[in-house]
């Protein structure tokens, strides 16, 4: 078990005190010649952006408050850490409660915060539904009150789980390989490949998700 969970262990996984430093190598990797005439990554990149505003400004609402840039930004951030995480020897550090925490609970605390002090009304009667019969009414303020408070840890819980989930069953079906035949061996690495192509997916879907799912808990404050 120790040599199956060591990949998430930044003491053991690399013996070079940078594991973290993967977290901003994605700056290495973004568009910086805003200034030039765009090449055709650049292009592509601030296609994805103007989706991606237009999309959270419809999540937000006309009656929103702020922009969409740091919901792009968490998109772009949590994305490309993802992606570094696939590559060899570099330490995913979006598996880690730490980073996903530290990304998920700030934004809760200044929505709840935000909402409770300006729209403390709105707020109450986000607590009981439209329609809750009034024997029901206590019930549901405790259920809307627990949802309410574990939202964070549910942010950081599902892209934590889902980065370890896909690395170790990489590794588990990698640990495999020196006990299987020629033949077995190519069935194992055409399954790695898809498992691969998978992860790739997976890295861009959560992003996502957790930028969507923050951009809907803003929404819910205003």
């Amino acid at each position: 078990m120790t040599n199956l969970f060591s990949s998430f262990d930044p003491s053991t996984s690399v013996k070079i005190p940078l594991n973290w430093f993967s977290t901003i190598l994605g700056l290495l990797i973004l568009p910086l010649t805003f200034w030039l005439i765009p090449s055709r990554p650049m292009i592509l990149w601030n296609k994805i952006i103007n989706s991606l505003h237009k999309e959270f400004k419809i999540l937000m609402g006309p009656t929103s408050v702020g922009s969409t840039l740091i919901f792009i930004s968490l998109f772009t951030l949590i994305m490309y850490n993802n992606f570094l995480g696939l590559f060899p020897y570099i330490f995913t550090s979006t598996s880690h409660l730490i980073l996903t925490l530290s990304l998920a609970l700030p934004l809760w605390l200044s929505f709840m915060l935000f909402g409770w002090i300006n729209n403390t009304v709105h707020m109450l009667a986000h607590l009981v539904p439209q329609g809750t019969p009034g024997v029901l009414m206590p019930f549901m303020v405790c259920i809307e009150t627990t949802s309410n408070i574990i939202r964070p840890g549910t942010l950081a819980v599902r892209l934590a789980a889902n980065m370890i989930a896909g690395h170790l069953l990489l590794t588990l079906l990698g640990n495999i390989g020196p006990l299987l035949s020629v033949f077995s061996t190519s069935i194992l690495l055409f399954t790695q490949i898809l498992l691969l192509t998978l992860e790739g997916a997976v890295t861009i879907i959560q992003s996502y998700v957790f930028a969507v799912l923050s951009t809907l808990y803003s929404s819910e404050v205003t």
